[in-house]
């Protein structure tokens, strides 16, 4: 199939998916659908391990907005489906350049859907999709255009077909098509500039020869003195974070107890001071080490105050996670609490690629594509599990139980709500349980989010 067949094919099927039909199994179904006209179009040359794992991930994602229908997996479908898109593309192209691309054919759409003789196939022969343009497709885009004209000035031309038997919303029709073939057009069509591809080589985690020559970062200072400037502040921040480290943890676990509230907003408090810490930490890393000292012999004491200084972060991450952790222990779980667990780990993830950056002579693009895949990775973990029902299912155990709360706020627990109102035999919980999960179910089947099909009533 050439391009615009994987053009028409979709828009047609976005239009069956979702016409008279809300937001549910139907994305869930155009997301595989798009995954699978992706592997069949891609080439060989470009089929690499990672793009059969974000083939792979984006069929999950699509099964998991299936279930859940929520945001995080919302999310997690639409990056799974352009990481591979792209991908597909160029399989050298870095990934961080998914951004810029796909806003700047957003925005050059209506320049480039005009450029037939791009997407469309320039033959003499009138073939069936070329007809298919030019007999159907043309002609009901006018009709329809002209029949909403026409039936917003006349209520009479628009009574007229009421009383037919085929009920057919053209507008809603022509909306469908429209939205749906801009969205598989730039899918499918989307342009990589050719400025994007010059630029690719700045994001290269390796060095290049010419950046590996022995000279100062700053014209006003020699190479020696820089390198012994970086000495003395290794070795002044070393000490400064140690102090602050038995300080953070006096405070946390030697001072007299606070009440809950106290706790809860100190612990917010110091959790942001110790990731505005661990960022501040990478930046003056990547400061000391874009580029000469890298490969300086003599910058080894340097290396080893820099690996000194990240490993007194990680102790630092730890001391939030344990404060956070008896936080939780207080007051229970909720979405920020596991939410400061998910910014913690990717802290000391950072860290990590931050050390073997130095170790292994990495350029700072290494940190940024490394750390966008771990994101990425992120979204997917928050997308596949349902942390609603790991939040309930742990608060359910403690004598403080809040229940207007859980019932309210957390989403995706009414499973576990019913176990515990069966428990305590509770039939009024019971029957907000119920009127709260029929508001997920749908009466089609394309709209349904299977969570809540698997309800038992």
């Amino acid at each position: 199939m050439k391009t615009h067949h994987y053009i028409f094919l979709s828009t047609i099927a976005f239009i069956v998916l979702f016409y008279n039909e809300n937001v549910g199994l139907n994305l869930g179904i155009l997301g595989v659908l798009y995954s699978i006209l992706t592997l069949i179009k891609t080439p060989d040359r470009n089929r690499s391990k990672t793009f059969f794992l974000l083939f792979a991930t984006s069929i999950l994602s699509s099964l998991a907005f299936a279930w859940f229908g929520d945001f995080s997996s919302f999310l997690a479908l639409v990056v799974s489906l352009l990481l591979l898109s792209f991908r597909s593309k160029n399989k050298r192209l870095k990934s961080l350049f998914l951004v810029p691309v796909f806003v700047i054919n957003f925005f050059t759409f209506f320049c480039r859907v005009f450029s037939f003789h791009e997407w469309f196939p320039k033959t003499e022969n009138s073939g069936f999709w070329k007809k298919m343009v030019a007999f159907i497709l043309i002609p009901f885009f006018f009709v329809a255009v002209f029949f909403g004209i026409y039936a917003t000035g006349s209520d009479h031309f628009a009574n007229v077909f009421n009383g037919s038997e085929l009920d057919i919303n053209l507008w809603q029709i022509f909306c469908l098509g429209v939205l749906g073939f801009f969205i598989a057009f730039n899918f499918f069509n989307f342009v990589v500039e050719k400025q994007i591809y010059q630029q690719n080589y700045v994001l290269d985690n390796e060095f290049k020869t010419e950046n590996k020559m022995q000279k100062p970062t700053f014209s006003f200072l020699d190479l020696d003195s820089e390198r012994m400037g970086g000495v003395i502040s290794f070795i002044c921040l070393n000490i400064l974070l140690i102090f602050f480290i038995v300080t953070y943890n006096y405070e946390q676990f030697y001072e007299i107890s606070k009440t809950t509230i106290q706790l809860g907003e100190e612990t917010h408090e110091r959790v942001d001071a110790v990731i505005l810490s661990i960022i501040m930490a990478i930046v003056v890393i990547m400061l000391y080490f874009k580029g000469v000292f890298n490969f300086d012999k003599k910058a080894r004491t340097l290396k080893i105050l820099a690996k000194i200084w990240l490993f007194l972060n990680s102790i630092l991450i730890i001391s939030a996670a344990v404060k956070n952790a008896e936080y939780i222990t207080n007051m229970g779980f909720t979405y920020k609490k596991l939410g400061v667990y998910a910014f913690l780990l990717l802290s000391l993830i950072g860290l990590v690629l931050t050390i073997i950056k130095i170790q292994y002579k990495k350029r700072n693009a290494f940190l940024f594509n490394s750390m966008s895949w771990c994101f990425y990775g992120m979204v997917l973990v928050c997308s596949y599990i349902n942390w609603g029902g790991i939040i309930i299912s742990q608060n359910m155990k403690r004598p403080d139980f809040a229940i207007n709360y859980h019932l309210k706020s957390i989403r995706f627990s009414e499973k576990y709500l019913l176990k515990y109102a069966e428990e305590k035999k509770d039939i009024d919980l019971k029957k907000q349980v119920l009127e709260k999960s029929k508001l997920g179910i749908s009466s089609t089947f394309l709209s349904k989010v299977f969570y809540y099909e698997t309800i038992q009533k």
